[in-house]
């Protein structure tokens, strides 16, 4: 909505829709009275100047009057008893600037048309403008075709939308003066956009401290063509979580062991991230797994950026495993769920038989606290939905059975049983994925406690005494376990990130996981995090916190001529105290800020915890531990991003729409990346009343 209001304000200043035409201000100023004003009397003649829409007249005292600005509210002469001010300054205020509210809706729009402008770059090329109404607005041709490529981009509509009869009238109501541009030319405008907004993002990324992390997801075409999705997360200065589209590239072949390699190559090449990698998450297509395991993780171990030699750098997506685990469970009892679909279908067909079938519930003695829904086959948080509102009906629908004959898809008796054990465990993995769908900041950390929890209850059903409860889970069991043997040690690395949690969880868990045996599972866990950190000891330290100020504060403000302060340049004679210091430190054992970290009292579990924003002022205590909780809270462990539905990820790879697949590849790349970074400007995420607001005169 904000990208087309922006046009919409941007083509609206247009001289036809002036409110002070040309005409009024040619009146003489040496006028003193003008034929079109009359004082005001009991009986006054119409005022025709256009300047009293913006002006009122107030009565000081007997026959003494004053016009009043509508805007800024201050008052001129206007009448003295028979004598009669003219007009001409009155229109001096309006059409001149002088208006102080005037000047800052001028600010405003200035403001408005510069939000995209690189930070720091002053220059403005010349452009041809139309100064045009009253309050000093000026057309623009080539904003205007701008802010119409990021409409385009940010809606996805059609590129050949400009050439459409009815957009073109619409257009030219608004503003005459916009020559609409065609369709190539609008390409072109979109891959404008998509460079200048690259830019951006590389000089953001090119300022990180810490690492990135990839996330892959494939896309098809109705041709044998295919497209791989490239995005990076990554916590920034100020300790907040960004995931941001890196690139949208065109593949002969997707599944191709050579080709996504490659693609993954020059992506980190494009953006100088070869040395920053740290993790890439996949989707649960095992060949894709095989894939990046075989080939990008050897060819990144030879240039030494993997860490733990490379057991953290693929990550399986979290929300696949739930898709995948509860599709093929819902698949195993296709025919009861297809029964059940009908059976809802017979009853919501028409009012009379939801009726009937209430006043069954009711004389049952069925409470009916969950209403019937239909589900929709691809979702499958939806069919759980209606199979888990059935489920307290069942009775209800073997009686319609009886008393109705043109209904006959009850299920059975074992049919129903089995719907309850699937509920049972669809319900686990439905709360789960509602648990981080509801994080604003979906830190790697908080999906080892969702992880475990569904891997424990799914072990237990293996063994239970239930024939039917046993078969169900084990066939559920045998892929969320792959998934948990895969991931468990960065699921686990991530939440001894948390100041909550550390070691503690792990060690708790995995005593209800593995038994007797967990102290094994727990000291690989210890040993990794240990040996990570270890390796992060051995990378170059950032600025002792004592020099920032001095330091670090005037690179951040773009002085790198100040003169590196050390010590001794305290002037406090005390160089041999810090030798001294220094032997000192060396001589002592002291603890790692790890084991500090990990022997430390948990922090108390209060709701709305911020993670990051405890690291951020956690930062000076523990600077190479941070560093390392930077790294591996911004992991993402599932593709699906946040404000996005898990249930809606899919198992495999998403189809690109027959418009966009007949799009050149680089102008496909520019469409869905730009559209990812426009979100997040402030033109663009601002509400409706927000944007009229600044219209407002």
């Amino acid at each position: 909505m904000g990208g087309f209001l922006t046009v919409f304000s941007n083509l609206c200043c247009d001289p036809a829709a002036s409110c002070l035409p040309a005409r009024t201000m040619e009146a003489s100023d040496a006028e003193p009275m003008n034929t079109d004003i009359t004082p005001p009397t009991s009986r006054r003649r119409r005022k025709k100047s256009m300047v009293w829409e913006h002006f009122t007249i107030e009565t000081i005292s007997g026959s003494c009057t004053r016009a009043c600005c509508k805007l800024c509210k201050q008052t001129f002469a206007y009448s003295n008893g028979s004598k009669v001010a003219g007009t001409s300054h009155l229109k001096r205020h309006i059409a001149l600037g002088s208006c102080p509210k005037i000047k800052n809706l001028e600010k405003q729009q200035l403001a408005l048309t510069s939000d995209t402008k690189v930070d720091g770059d002053t220059t403005e090329p010349t452009k041809r403008r139309y100064r045009t109404s009253s309050f000093g607005y000026a057309f623009d041709q080539e904003q205007s075709c701008q802010y119409l490529a990021k409409m385009i981009i940010v809606h996805e509509y059609p590129l050949h939308m400009v050439e459409h009869p009815a957009f073109l009238s619409f257009v030219q109501s608004i503003q005459p003066r916009f020559k609409m541009i065609d369709v190539n030319a609008m390409e072109g405008e979109v891959l404008s956009v998509y460079h200048k907004e690259k830019l951006n993002l590389m000089q953001v990324l090119g300022t990180l401290p810490g690492r990135i992390s990839l996330t892959i997801g494939l896309w098809t075409t109705s041709q044998t063509l295919g497209y791989i999705c490239l995005s990076g997360q990554y916590i920034d200065l100020d300790w907040k979580l960004h995931r941001r589209m890196l690139n949208f590239m065109m593949v002969a072949s997707p599944h191709s062991e050579n080709a996504l390699s490659e693609v993954i190559s020059v992506s980190l090449s494009d953006w100088n991230m070869k040395t920053k990698l740290f993790t890439i998450t996949l989707d649960n297509n095992c060949s894709s797994h095989d894939i990046y395991s075989a080939n990008l993780r050897d060819h990144l171990s030879n240039k030494n950026t993997l860490v733990l030699k490379g057991q953290l750098f693929v990550v399986r997506c979290y929300a696949n495993i739930l898709n995948v685990v509860a599709q093929d469970v819902i698949a195993s009892i296709h025919g009861i769920v297809y029964n059940i679909r009908e059976s809802v279908k017979f009853v919501k067909a028409s009012p009379a038989r939801e009726e009937k079938f209430s006043e069954i519930a009711l004389q049952i003695g069925i409470p009916g606290t969950k209403a019937l829904s239909l589900d929709v086959t691809t979702l499958w948080n939806t069919t759980y939905i209606m199979l888990d509102a059935a489920l307290e009906y069942k009775e209800a629908f073997t009686f319609l059975e009886t008393c109705d004959d043109n209904y006959n898809e009850a299920p059975s008796a074992d049919d129903w049983k089995k719907v309850e054990v699937v509920c049972t465990y669809l319900k686990l993995l439905y709360e789960s994925a509602n648990t981080v769908m509801v994080t604003i900041d979906q830190t790697a950390n908080i999906y080892f406690q969702e992880a475990w929890k569904i891997q424990l209850e799914l072990t237990n059903a293996t063994l239970s005494q239930d024939v039917m409860v046993s078969s169900i889970a084990k066939e559920m069991h045998e892929k969320f376990d792959k998934y948990w043997k895969d991931c468990s040690l960065v699921l686990a690395l991530a939440v001894v990130m948390d100041p909550r949690f550390k070691m503690k969880l792990v060690e708790f868990s995995f005593s209800k996981i593995y038994g007797e045996d967990s102290a094994r599972y727990v000291k690989v866990v210890n040993d990794s995090i240990h040996e990570l950190y270890l390796e992060y000891v051995m990378q170059p330290l950032p600025l002792p916190p004592a020099y920032i100020d001095q330091g670090e504060a005037s690179h951040v403000n773009g002085n790198d001529n100040s003169p590196h302060t050390t010590p001794n340049a305290m002037g406090d004679g005390l160089l041999d105290f810090d030798i001294f210091l220094s032997e000192t430190a060396v001589n002592q054992a002291t603890k790692s800020e790890l084991d500090q970290y990990l022997e430390e009292s948990l922090v108390p579990r209060i709701q709305g915890f911020d993670i990051l924003n405890w690291w951020k002022l956690n930062n000076l205590k523990y600077p190479i531990l941070s560093k390392m909780a930077k790294d591996i809270l911004a992991i993402p462990v599932s593709i699906v991003g946040t404000g996005c539905s898990i249930f809606g990820s899919g198992t495999g790879s998403r189809v690109l729409d027959e418009y966009r697949s007949s799009l050149r590849p680089e102008t496909v790349e520019a469409l869905f990346c730009a559209k990812d970074w426009l979100q997040y400007l402030p033109t663009f995420t601002e509400s409706p009343s927000t944007m009229f607001a600044k219209l407002e005169f």
